[in-house]
């Protein structure tokens, strides 16, 4: 009784500020974790300069796989967090944008969505 009710709008617009004031939240979160893998990646560069350096492995097709394998766990991190801010993109311009909606089905997933997912 002593309450107001508030215009559906604006109960609106402040729930499309706070999910855009939160998206912005979890992409500065992705970018420090960004900076601190790049990190972690150079310490990594130099660890593997300073040990595959002594005779360790066999063959070089040794070495070679064991780097290779450290590379592709970096990537894959790498194209994960890509995916996660692909995603956190696609929200923020259905919520800015909700009327263009390009290239996407009923299951929100693009067609470059197919396409990475056919590798």
């Amino acid at each position: 009784m002593g309450r107001k009710e508030q215009d559906p709008g604006v109960i609106i617009e402040r729930a499309f500020a706070t999910t855009l004031q939160s998206l912005a939240d979890i992409q500065r979160n992705i970018s420090l974790v960004l900076g601190a893998k790049a990190a972690e990646s150079e310490k990594v560069r130099g660890w593997l300069q300073y040990h595959l350096k002594e005779p360790i492995f066999e063959t070089n097709t040794d070495r070679l796989s064991v780097c290779m394998l450290i590379h592709e766990q970096q990537i894959e991190v790498i194209e994960g967090l890509a995916k996660l801010c692909n995603g956190l993109s696609r929200n923020m311009k259905l919520i800015l944008h909700p009327d263009q909606v390009d290239g996407q089905d009923a299951g929100g997933s693009s067609e470059n969505e197919a396409e990475d997912s056919g590798r």
